[in-house]
């Protein structure tokens, strides 16, 4: 009770968490963060701190300096998000896109047993928020004809791994979808379900994806990366692939032509030094192929996580470095990943508004359907129309351009939205 009780209370420097806000939650964002954030709590800041940010867009930092950019407050982390800004505006102008599209998430059943996913469904997790489902092929095409109908241009497709799944089932659903809307783009598949899938059908990583885009892949999302340092993933999830595996699908893929994003899922039991680490697996990967279109942070959203229950873990990051992580991401990124995504779902609408002041560019997409954050707990809504997206752009000063999953202008009339 006591640990569970400290877990609670902290931040990912083991200090006094002085919040409420959470990822996930309709709580206010915190005032001192953002004011932190707009420079108005002046205070002097650490000389190495102060070396680390003059490398921002100059060099390629270590990882002892992208750490300690984590570890910014006060003064530091208001010049920390404005040196990210200043990249971004470089990079990216002032134009902030997102893509309308729609989530198909065709099972909640899981034989992994990931101890931070609040979504999948067990034998013994039945009791767990939502009750356990699975789409058959026919009624994923008719969700990919309904949100094509309504404008969109991309279907995101990933699920748990149902006991019954082999590579043929990812197969089903993506020739479903393309038989039904053959223009739209299919963005489908974490390295978790490429490598399920190939190794159920008995075929290399290479040659199941080679299937796959024939099939009609377009892109593959970068989830199952959660934190790519293989001592969290020991405690998050165990069973599933390690770093390396992660690494090794997305280098196939990029080398196929099958682009991808890539994420990182954060403020669980891990810290500044994990996270750095992270970002350089995703930095030397992207050195070797240029295959990842954006950096995606995503929040843990504690609620209803297995971990969190069980009193093992912090609930998700604080207001402050939820923030940082989209700044720090875009610094040590600089040069690699042109685009730094913020999620809506996971920050709400002014925790997106603020981290678009602290180096991200992207606001994602409209989403029709997201059922992961809200299993977990989540309040925010399942969609966002175009226009609701449009004006919180807007809002700070910002021209908004709709996209398409690879960052194109869509050929299709933005009037069927």
């Amino acid at each position: 009770m006591l640990r569970s009780k400290i877990w609670a209370a902290m931040d990912a420097e083991g200090f006094a968490r002085a919040e409420t806000w959470a990822p996930g939650t309709n709580e206010n964002v915190p005032v001192v963060t953002v004011r932190e954030v707009r420079g108005r709590r002046p205070s002097k800041m650490r000389p190495e701190f102060v070396r680390a940010l003059a490398g921002a867009g100059e060099r390629d930092l270590t990882e002892e300096e992208i750490a300690l950019l984590f570890t910014a407050r006060g003064t530091e982390l208001s010049e920390l998000c404005g040196v990210a800004d200043e990249l971004r505006r470089a990079v990216n102008g002032d134009e902030v896109t997102y893509v309308v599209n729609r989530n198909i998430n065709y099972t909640n059943q899981c034989y992994f047993r990931c101890r931070f996913c609040a979504f999948s469904k067990g034998p013994k997790s039945l009791n767990l928020r939502g009750d356990p489902y699975l789409l058959d092929a026919a009624e994923v095409a008719r969700r990919a004809r309904e949100a094509w109908e309504k404008g969109a241009t991309e279907v995101c497709m990933q699920g748990g791994i149902h006991g019954q799944f082999t590579g043929k089932s990812y197969l089903e659903y993506l020739r479903a979808v393309k038989e039904e809307v053959p223009g739209m783009h299919v963005h489908a598949f974490t390295p978790l379900e490429v490598s399920q899938g190939a190794r159920t059908l008995g075929v290399s990583i290479e040659e199941f994806l080679r299937e796959l885009k024939e099939a009609g892949l377009g892109t593959l999302p970068g989830t199952a990366a959660e934190i790519l340092d293989d001592e969290i993933r020991e405690i998050i999830c165990p069973d599933k692939v390690n770093t390396a595996e992660w690494s090794e699908v997305m280098r196939t893929a990029h080398a196929l032509g099958l682009r991808s994003t890539t994420t990182i899922m954060f403020g669980h039991v891990e810290g500044p030094v994990n996270w750095a680490r992270h970002l350089l697996v995703l930095r030397d990967v992207q050195a070797e192929t240029g295959g990842f279109t954006e950096f995606v942070p995503l929040p843990f959203v504690h609620m209803g996580a297995p971990l969190f229950l069980q009193g093992r873990s912090r609930k998700g990051p604080t207001f402050a470095e939820a923030v940082k992580m989209h700044a720090v991401g875009r610094i040590a990124l600089h040069g690699y990943i042109d685009n730094v995504q913020v999620s809506w779902v996971k920050m709400g609408a002014e925790g997106a508004k603020l981290c678009l002041e602290a180096g991200c560019n992207d606001l994602g997409g409209t989403l029709m359907n997201e059922n992961i954050s809200r299993a977990a707990g989540a309040n925010h809504g399942q969609e966002m129309l175009p226009e609701e997206l449009e004006a919180m752009i807007r809002e700070i000063g910002r021209a908004p351009r709709r996209r398409t999953t690879l960052y194109g202008t869509p050929e299709r009339a933005s009037s069927k939205v």
